[in-house]
């Protein structure tokens, strides 16, 4: 070992003074256990929380409108199938003219009458599982809701008028079961728009 090799290093500059470090500077984010980082964790978590719980929720409200759904539409083929029961017991009593009636035995009386009780009672069974008929002998024409299937010449109602009746209509829920089929009136005096107008606003006359 030299003499050169036992001196200390000089740790002074060639002016004598000492040389100073650079300052230390704190990064961008605060250091693993801190404070920050524990409340900046809080922060994320109950945002990720809150939106779960908007998703359950969004959740929830979507499963239980498609129970609803299923609930209420799921017969929907079925009854389809029972309106035609419903069709026919409306053309026997329909086949009765009313002077045939009027005129009828005790006989004949109850049997039209026992028809008549099970075209009730199967309507009812009907609008209890959400299926209620409509006859729209009046109306005016809505294509939603009405098939037209021939025009009717009559000046005493509005055009577009529904004047027939072929076979009644049925909703199901909110929905069409099956549309009115309908003869339409053509020809008579066209509505006034502005009464229309003033009838759907709910404004008086």
């Amino acid at each position: 070992m030299t003499e050169q090799d036992r001196q200390p290093q000089d740790t002074t500059a060639a002016t004598g003074e000492p040389v100073v470090s650079k300052p230390y500077i704190m990064p961008d984010d605060p250091e693993p256990g801190s404070v920050e980082t524990l409340q900046k964790e809080a922060a994320e978590a109950r945002d990720r929380m809150l939106r779960t719980l908007a998703e359950m929720e969004n959740l929830r409200k979507r499963t239980t409108k498609e129970v609803a759904d299923a609930r209420l539409y799921g017969i929907t083929g079925f009854a389809r199938d029972v309106l035609d029961i419903a069709d026919n017991l409306q053309r026997a009593l329909d086949a009765v003219p009313a002077e045939t009636r009027a005129a009828a035995d005790p006989g004949l009386i109850s049997l039209i009458e026992g028809v008549e009780l099970t075209e009730r009672s199967l309507l009812n069974a009907l609008e209890k599982h959400g299926v209620k008929k409509f006859d729209p002998q009046g109306q005016k024409f809505d294509p939603n809701f009405q098939q037209a299937m021939f025009e009717v010449p009559d000046a005493s109602v509005p055009s577009g008028t529904v004047v027939q009746v072929v076979q009644a209509g049925y909703t199901i829920g909110e929905r069409v079961l099956r549309p009115a089929l309908v003869g339409v009136a053509k020809g008579g005096a066209k509505p006034a728009p502005a009464a229309n107008n003033n009838e759907s606003s709910g404004a008086p006359n």
